[in-house]
Order: structure tokens, then C-alpha cells, then sequence
């Protein structure tokens, strides 16, 4: 094999390139977190629409979330969700409960076209919209994430904890809302290396399995609540320098849901992200 010092500058050219627009560019997967964070006093803008099918019911949400790097490690967020009016006597859209978010990048392993990172996060969503929009309660997430990234594959891997929080109901009592946890594995794949100054493309594939405890009314147990579901989510995630965008599709493959529920039939996603 003859040497060839063009190519070998070529190939460090793009990894740094690649590393570097994986540090201003989140590579997440679409309906799962990821280990990324921003770069030391990076701003992160985020437009996200989210639509689902449940047999008749059908929903839309747009949320809209700002990002700030504290640290190369530790970015925290803030989220303000527009969300259909939980109210059978009217219809519309108000501002759901504000999210509070933190993470924190505790590793990152860099090699010549390789970045593996695992990092810890937690959410906090506030009970800033009343019953209105919102749920009335205060809730926390906790989760642990891992990525791989390459020139051409990703990995990633995720657990999350859902903490719900109770809350007391009129003439009815004491409603114990069920915690949730989830569990998601993803892959991409880079088809085509551009350089790093060229639109970038990369095909994702997930699964994502969600398990709901029972909601139960003054300690006794609501047999339609709770269950287990998993999806196989394909997508994408197009970047351009310091522009994202990211589409998927959940679709469920297993549902064990108790009793009486609505079974999903699709989730859709499609987010604009932009760094400053």
C-alpha cells in the first residue's frame, strides 16, 4: 500500500471538522437524550413540533426551549411548552408548565475520528400553568446517557426516572400519579462524509420502550393506568455549521397498556435547532 500524505491530512481534517461541529452541533437522537452539551457560553435555540394518534384522539404540541453553556460540561435550560387545553369544556392552546433542565458531562474519551461521553441530567417541570394546561403538580426526571460518535456510526443509550407527583382532587381525594421510567438504544448512520463546512446528513434508528406505574385514588389502584409500551422510532438529523434540524416517527411494536386505554398509533417530531 502506498502512503499518501493528501489523504491522511484529509482524514484528520475531517474528524477535527466533524468533532468540532459534533461540540456546536448536538448529535442526539431524535426521541431520546443524548450525552452533548454546549461549548462555554453557547446559546441554544429550539423549535419543536410534536403530534400523536391514539386511536380517535389526536394531538399537537410546539414547545420552544433556550440552552446556555455554563461550563464545556454543564448547560442548563429552560422550556415553555404551547399544549392542548386539559378541559372537556373547551378546546384550544395555552402555555403549558415551564421545564427547568441541567446537565452535566462527567466523561469524554476524543480519539482521531471518535468522541464517546456519558453524562447525567435532570428536569424539573414547575406548576406554572394551573390545571388549565397543566397537570397542578411539580414533577422531576432524572437519566444517564452514553454516546458513541464517528465518522460514519453513532451510539447511544439512555435511562430516565420520571418522579410524579400527587395531588389532591375535589370531592374525589388524594390521586397518586404513577412514576415513569424509560429506557432507549439508537443508532445512526453517515452515509456520505462532506466537509465539515457542507450540510451533513446522518439516518437514525431507535428504540424506545416507556413502563408507567398505576395511578391509584386515596391508595386504591386505577386498573385503566399503567403498562408498557416500545416503539421503533426511524429519523433524521440534517445539519448545516450552526443550524439542525431533526424528524422521526415513533411506531409502536409492543403495547401491554392495563385495562381500558388508548393505544398510541404514531408519534411525529420534527425540531429546529440553532446555535449562537
Amino acid at each position: 500500500m502506498i502512503f499518501s500524505p493528501f489523504k491522511s491530512l484529509k482524514f484528520i481534517g475531517l474528524s477535527i471538522g466533524l468533532l468540532y461541529t459534533s461540540t456546536a452541533i448536538a448529535h442526539d437522537p431524535v426521541f431520546s437524550p443524548g450525552p452533548h452539551v454546549l461549548f462555554k457560553d453557547g446559546i441554544e435555540l429550539h423549535l419543536v413540533n410534536k403530534n400523536s394518534k391514539s386511536d380517535n384522539l389526536s394531538q399537537n404540541e410546539q414547545s420552544l426551549a433556550f440552552k446556555y453553556g455554563v461550563t464545556g460540561d454543564w448547560v442548563v435550560g429552560l422550556e415553555l411548552p404551547y399544549q392542548p387545553v386539559n378541559n372537556p369544556f373547551s378546546s384550544g392552546k395555552a402555555v403549558g408548565d415551564a421545564i427547568l433542565s441541567t446537565k452535566y458531562r462527567f466523561w469524554r474519551d476524543d480519539a482521531p475520528g471518535v468522541q464517546k461521553s456519558a453524562a447525567v441530567f435532570m428536569k424539573l417541570k414547575l406548576d406554572t400553568a394551573g390545571s388549565k394546561s397543566g397537570t397542578d403538580t411539580t414533577d422531576s426526571l432524572v437519566g444517564f446517557a452514553y454516546g458513541y460518535e464517528s465518522l460514519d456510526w453513532y451510539r447511544w443509550a439512555s435511562f430516565r426516572y420520571r418522579f410524579n407527583q400527587g395531588k389532591t382532587l375535589e370531592t374525589i381525594g388524594q390521586l397518586n400519579r404513577g412514576d415513569r421510567w424509560f429506557t432507549d438504544l439508537a443508532m445512526g448512520y453517515r452515509f456520505q462524509i462532506n466537509d465539515y463546512r457542507e450540510p451533513d446528513t446522518v439516518w437514525l434508528l431507535e428504540l424506545n420502550g416507556e413502563f408507567s406505574e398505576r395511578n391509584s385514588i386515596n391508595g386504591i389502584d386505577i386498573s385503566s393506568t399503567g403498562g408498557e409500551q416500545w416503539f421503533v422510532s426511524p429519523g433524521l438529523m440534517w445539519t448545516l455549521r450552526n443550524v439542525a434540524i431533526k424528524a422521526g416517527v415513533q411506531v409502536p411494536i409492543i403495547s401491554d397498556l392495563n385495562g381500558n386505554q388508548e393505544e398510541t398509533d404514531y408519534r411525529t417530531f420534527l425540531e429546529f435547532e440553532w446555535h449562537i
